[in-house]
């Protein structure tokens, strides 16, 4: 297998790419201070610094560009100021990531900020919203990572890039490794229907994530954040790991009002139109499924103009004219066709859970 260097020219990690984002956009007043802009100097003397070029010449080049391409986001744009609600999430957030950036002095010895952080609750919620406000407010690298990219059907190369994810994001530190659904790559360890690889890979993984606490060579900002629906089903070892487990509930009364509002923006909506209303009827639901009831009710002039008509009517039909202002019938039509999607068992399991081990 060819193992020559492999050199590959990464943008600097400050570098902004416009990226857009699903489900629900949460919206809030305030929230953690942004890092300062780095500007550039004018002086014509001077010259640009050329960006970092990460050395990977122990490793083969197919697993350094699985990494490269597949893995690294830089700043995706999404501000602490679009996320409603969550005051507890983000402040933790804040004060692992953002705020030793500005104040290295403070976070240091036991005061060292957190390495690790896991998101619990309901699908829908906002989890991986937050980790990319993290890595947008923090101009971090952002390494996104998922079962399919960091598994392999060849002996050897799941550790091979566990190791070098680790290592690239010490390169382009200050740096945010998020791992969506962890529960499908960190579950119980030393079952009967466990494979040898398996139990390599989260040792290998297990190894990692302890060596960001310990090695002190690195004087750099490397968080790793993880998301689940299923904690229970999270290997104590890895739970011991995040040292914030912090839960993400349901929107309260105020956080839906304020994604109604959000989830209407640029929609013709009839001023009688009381979107605290709205927001009562809308208990229960999660972010996501409130941004598909405000799609639904938006729709439904539209359904009612086309019933009956036949294609060659429909073309006929002009935007002004199915473009009708939104009114509480619309929604109250569209909640009897958009259930919740969470039920009072599973909000009482998470419960349970945060309770015996939650840490925030």
């Amino acid at each position: 297998m060819d193992r020559t260097p492999c050199l590959t020219k990464r943008s600097h990690p400050g570098a902004a790419v416009s990226m857009k984002t699903q489900g629900p956009v949460r919206r809030s007043n305030e929230g953690p201070p942004s890092l300062p802009s780095a500007i550039p100097s004018q002086d014509s003397d001077s010259h640009e610094t050329p960006p970092k070029v990460f050395q990977a010449a122990q490793y083969e080049q197919h697993l350094v560009e699985t990494l490269e391409k597949d893995i690294i986001h830089r700043n995706p744009n999404v501000q602490w100021n679009r996320v409603a609600g969550l005051s507890e999430a983000k402040a933790i957030l804040q004060e692992a990531m953002v705020l030793p950036m500005l104040m290295p002095d403070f976070f240091c010895g036991i005061k060292r900020p957190w390495k690790g952080i896991l998101m619990v609750g309901p699908p829908g919620t906002g989890k991986t919203m937050l980790t990319n406000a993290v890595a947008t407010e923090c101009g971090s690298t952002f390494f996104n990572i998922s079962s399919a990219t960091l598994t392999s059907k060849y002996r050897g190369d799941s550790e091979k890039l566990v190791r070098l994810l680790f290592e690239m994001a010490h390169f382009y530190a200050p740096s945010t490794i998020f791992i969506d659904e962890i529960d499908s790559l960190c579950s119980q360890r030393r079952t009967d229907s466990e494979h040898e690889a398996s139990r390599r890979f989260k040792a290998e993984l297990l190894i990692q994530m302890d060596g960001l606490n310990s090695n002190s060579s690195y004087n750099k900002v490397i968080m790793v954040l993880a998301a689940t629906n299923h904690p229970w089903n999270i290997d104590e070892a890895f739970r011991r790991r995040f040292e914030k487990r912090i839960y993400v509930p349901l929107p309260n009364d105020e956080t839906r009002s304020a994604l109604v509002k959000l989830c209407l923006e640029g929609v013709n909506v009839d001023p009688s139109l009381d979107t605290n209303k709205v927001a009562d009827s809308l208990k229960g639901y999660t972010g996501s499924d409130i941004s598909n009831v405000c799609r639904d009710a938006a729709l439904m002039a539209m359904r009612h103009k086309i019933c009956g008509r036949s294609p060659e009517e429909i073309k006929k039909i002009k935007k002004e004219d199915v473009d009708l202002a939104v009114t509480m019938q619309d929604f109250d039509e569209a909640l009897t066709r958009c259930k919740k999607s969470v039920s009072a068992g599973d909000i009482a399991k998470y419960e349970v859970w945060m309770e015996e081990f939650g840490s925030c």
